[in-house]
């Protein structure tokens, strides 16, 4: 694989070395500074890699802080085999926020249109306050859409877990700023400066397992809004929309009423990382139900307390 390469006299690290000791610089300056930090694990390839960082950090000692998973209960069957197996790989207490048990307690109420995504706020919310979170590892990258692209590294939440435009704060080189008060808390990104292809890259020389999803295979799928929805048990056709079977593969992990696969014929990194070379369309705009709602769709959730 070719790299550009960053020369300090006559040492030199690869991109890939340099976002790597960037995104462990991140994790130790949390793991240091902040009193109750956890890393989100969906199950996902960022959050998988996320995972392989920050035990790197740490070895050969464990990682210190739990990771926490937001079940929506409309997960991908392969996902749910792969968070359980990793968790337990990497010896790491798993907390589950889980959304079917919030709808049953009354907490959250189901939407009119099946999906569960806008209702994961709320409960992941109530879990950072019932485990006195002060800090949340997430996965996204500046890459994947505009609402991340102005994201800090640090980012700052209020007592209500919610985000604040105008209180963001600078961040000058590594300089970052966790300092809160009672009850706040920070989210951070250590892979915001990563792209999809560094991702791919990356799995590829860390050998990073990730859901078999990931890779071509072929599955039931029917088009709906132009995207390829499988048909599962949490997504079933509509009339009018024709099943049939194709090779696809995922490009994100999420909840799988809103999460769509594309046509591929990649059943390896070196073949993926080819393809995603080749395409215009970045992973959310070509997968994500979510982010097509409205143009403003993820900047509202952020501001709600989501990611």
């Amino acid at each position: 694989m070719s790299e550009k390469t960053i020369a300090s006299n006559d040492y030199q690290l690869s991109q890939l070395r340099v976002l790597e000791s960037e995104s462990v610089h991140i994790i130790r300056e949390v793991a240091a500074e902040m009193e109750r930090p956890c890393l989100l694990f969906s199950g996902g390839k960022d959050s998988a890699v996320m995972l392989h960082i920050a035990a790197k950090a740490f070895a050969p000692a464990k990682i210190p802080f739990p990771v926490m998973h937001v079940d929506t209960g409309h997960n991908f069957p392969e996902v749910l085999e792969f968070r359980d197996a990793e968790v337990e790989r990497f010896g790491v207490q798993l907390i589950v926020a889980s959304v079917p048990e919030a709808i049953e307690r009354g907490m959250v109420r189901e939407e009119p249109n099946g999906s569960r995504n806008r209702i994961q706020t709320p409960v992941l919310l109530e879990a950072c306050e019932k485990h006195r979170f002060t800090a949340l590892f997430g996965g996204a990258r500046r890459d994947e859409e505009r609402a991340r692209a102005k994201e800090r590294i640090f980012s700052f939440r209020d007592e209500f877990g919610q985000w604040d435009p105008k209180n963001q704060r600078p961040e000058l080189w590594n300089l970052y700023n966790g300092r809160i008060h009672t009850g706040e808390s920070i989210r951070v990104f250590p892979l915001s400066n990563w792209t999809e292809l560094d991702i791919w890259h990356y799995i590829g020389e860390e050998n990073v397992q990730l859901p078999s999803i990931y890779y071509a295979h072929e599955r039931e799928v029917f088009l709906r809004d132009g995207m390829l929805m499988a048909n599962n048990e949490f997504c079933r056709p509509r009339e009018g929309e024709e099943t049939f079977t194709a090779m696809v593969r995922y490009r994100t992990v999420g909840d799988a009423t809103l999460t769509a696969a594309v046509r591929s014929d990649a059943t390896t990194v070196e073949a993926i990382i080819e393809e995603v070379g080749a395409t215009r369309q970045t992973e959310r705009g070509a997968t994500r139900g979510d982010d097509r709602a409205t143009e403003a769709a993820m900047e509202d959730r952020k501001k709600e307390g989501y990611f």
